[in-house]
């Protein structure tokens, strides 16, 4: 043997290089261990254009998966051959993405949030409401440092947030003194952590190393922290994660199951219904564009479709 890493531990390595997430890392190592299995286990580099096309196929036609997931499959093997085989092949460009259909979102009007925000307490109530009320994605949530938070300007600053872009979003009034509760307590936990020689996070990039006590500082806490201490998958260090967004899903499905609304509404549902609703109050799209984060307003435009009385504002003639 050369010594030389294998495949997949050579992929990790370019994922990481490039600062994509863990659920990156996993997923991209998924669809390339699919691929290799698919064609008996033969070398990426003895593949071409031709297997990509039949894994592909395969994909869209006996497992019959959406065209966001084949080219989810498509963009790992597009990683693989560029960024870690550095083929520069000149078929990578010509293999053809699956075409995504336009989807309008689910959106729940305003009093059947305040049904499904009903049905839930505590820590749940607060990161639901969190969703609706400053148009955050659930992860983004999820990743909530305590330093990013700033009640004097009622802010939440969102890092890295999708596409790795910062961006400013309210924090609700109503939500000010709640979340201050939650962080107590979060800080209460902290200090018996810090006394039991634990207590540090997991720090993004290379920040640990260029502030090597800041794991263990109060500003870089998660607002929401797992109940539990967990395995760190890449450094292998046990400490304490931030709370498992499957908890909140859960919660909020037998949520709306049980105040009976019939939409197939998920927690980001909500970030869906607080671009409609901040539209139909009559924001400008700019601001609400800015406020979710989008790189084009175009994206934006979609919650136009899905207010009260349409896009174009068109009354039926049965209304008349």
């Amino acid at each position: 043997m050369d010594g030389k890493p294998k495949l997949l531990d050579q992929l990790r390595d370019q994922i990481r290089l490039k600062h994509y997430s863990i659920r990156t890392e996993h997923v991209y190592c998924e669809w390339v261990k699919q691929f290799i299995r698919f064609h008996q286990y033969r070398h990426p580099t003895e593949m071409g254009a031709a297997e990509v096309e039949a894994f592909l196929s395969d994909l869209a036609v006996r497992r019959n998966v959406s065209a966001s997931t084949q080219n989810q499959a498509l963009a790992a093997l597009l990683f693989l051959y560029k960024q870690v085989l550095r083929l520069d092949l000149p078929w990578l460009g010509e293999v053809v993405r699956a075409k995504k259909p336009v989807r309008l979102p689910v959106v729940l009007s305003v009093a059947e949030v305040q049904q499904v925000l009903s049905q839930l307490q505590g820590e749940l109530w607060l990161i639901a409401s969190l969703l609706y009320g400053s148009g955050m994605r659930l992860m983004e949530v999820m990743r909530l440092r305590v330093k990013d938070v700033d009640f004097a300007r009622r802010e939440i600053l969102i890092r890295d947030g999708k596409g790795m872009k910062d961006r400013v979003t309210m924090l609700p009034q109503r939500l000010v003194q709640p979340l201050k509760q939650q962080l107590a307590v979060v800080r209460a936990l902290h200090r018996v952590e810090l006394e039991a020689g634990r207590g540090d996070v997991y720090l993004p990039f290379a920040l640990e190393k260029k502030y090597p006590s800041a794991p263990w500082e109060w500003p870089w806490q998660y607002a929401f922290p797992a109940a539990g201490l967990s395995v760190d998958p890449r450094s292998g260090k046990v400490r304490r994660h931030h709370a498992d967004e499957k908890r909140v899903q859960r919660a909020f499905k037998r949520a709306v199951q049980a105040v009976g609304i019939c939409k197939l509404a998920t927690p980001h549902t909500l970030r869906h219904s607080f671009a409609t609703h901040l539209l139909e109050s009559g924001q400008d799209i700019r601001t609400v564009q800015e406020l979710l984060g989008h790189a084009d307003v175009k994206t934006t435009m979609i919650y136009t479709h899905v207010l009260n009385r349409g896009g174009l504002g068109v009354v039926s003639p049965l209304d008349r």
